[in-house]
C-alpha cells in the first residue's frame, strides 16, 4: 500500500481543515488507516484510525474536534478537523496496517509522506 496525504495549509485560530489520503494497492480495504502528527523534535503522536468496517478510535487530543472516514470504493482516507488551534500546527501523516490496535501503539507498516499544517492565532 502506498499512501499520500494532502489537504494541508495555512488557517486561522477556529478554522477547520480536510486532509486526505489516497491510496493505491488493491489491498485498501482491509487495511485499518490512520492519522498521525509530528512536531520538530518529537515523536510522532498517534490521532485517529478507522478500520474497514468503520470502527474508529481517537486519541483525547482531538476527541470532539476531529472526524476520521473512509471510502473504499476510492482507496481514499479523510481526517475532517475543526475548530482548530496553533497547537495543532504539525506535519499529518496517514498510516496503514492491519491490527488496529498495533496502528496506534507503534504506527502503522505502511506510512505516506506528510502534508503541513500550520494554524495561526
Amino acid at each position: 500500500v502506498q499512501l499520500q496525504a494532502s489537504g494541508g495549509g495555512l488557517v486561522q485560530t477556529g478554522e477547520s481543515l480536510r486532509l486526505t489520503c489516497a491510496a493505491s494497492g488493491d489491498s485498501f480495504s482491509i487495511h485499518v488507516m490512520g492519522w498521525f502528527r509530528q512536531t520538530p523534535g518529537n515523536q510522532r503522536e498517534f490521532l485517529a484510525s478507522i478500520a474497514s468496517g468503520g470502527h474508529t478510535n481517537y486519541a483525547d487530543s482531538v476527541k470532539g474536534r476531529f472526524t476520521i472516514s473512509r471510502d473504499n470504493a476510492k482507496n481514499t482516507v479523510y481526517l475532517q478537523m475543526n475548530s482548530l488551534k496553533p497547537e495543532d500546527t504539525a506535519v499529518y501523516y496517514c498510516d496503514a496496517d492491519p491490527i488496529q490496535q498495533l496502528l496506534r501503539l507503534r504506527g502503522g507498516k505502511y506510512r505516506g509522506q506528510g502534508t503541513q499544517v500550520t494554524v495561526s492565532s
